[in-house]
């Protein structure tokens, strides 16, 4: 196994997750999600010949995966203007009532944030991956302290919109 076969390997072990989830936050259903998850792989295994360590490996990762599905929506968008579903999130938590509720909150929860404009969504889902401010900066070519403007006007609207509902 070569270096860029371990790379490729440490960055699906560490990323893998967090990329099907960024993937989740610019589509609306299981199938584009895949989709765009098996493309932002792709682009990362072609990029890892110019990863020179500047950056964190997982930065690097999410930085291609944030450029790729801004594509992606891009490309989408102009395609078809139609309306999307809404993907459903499954909760293995025990008891149906539970199951209901949780199911109703995620639901919401998902709605509210993919009502979000696209840049506070995009910095949201990259924080709740754990990235740091200084690592979503640089995967979104933006300052420091717009990411916390973002961010924070991204929780103000999603506690509007919820205590709304």
């Amino acid at each position: 196994m070569d270096a860029r076969d371990r790379l490729f390997q440490q960055a699906m072990a560490d990323c893998g997750a967090g990329v099907s989830r960024v993937a989740g936050s610019y589509v609306r259903n299981t199938a584009e999600r895949d989709d765009l998850v098996q493309e932002i792989w792709l682009a990362v295994w072609r990029a890892l010949p110019s990863f020179r360590g500047e950056a964190s490996l997982k930065t690097f990762v999410f930085r291609i995966a944030h450029n790729r599905s801004v594509t992606e929506l891009a490309r989408r968008r102009a395609a078809h203007t139609g309306t999307e579903e809404l993907e459903t999130i499954e909760d293995d938590a025990p008891g149906p009532e539970q199951r209901l509720q949780d199911q109703r909150d995620s639901e919401r929860l998902v709605r509210a944030v993919q009502q979000l404009p696209l840049g506070l969504r995009q910095t949201l889902t990259l924080r709740l991956e754990g990235l740091s401010y200084a690592e979503i900066s640089e995967v979104m070519g933006i300052s420091e302290s717009n990411v916390a403007v973002r961010l924070n006007r991204a929780r103000e609207r999603l506690s509007a919109r919820l205590a709304g509902e």
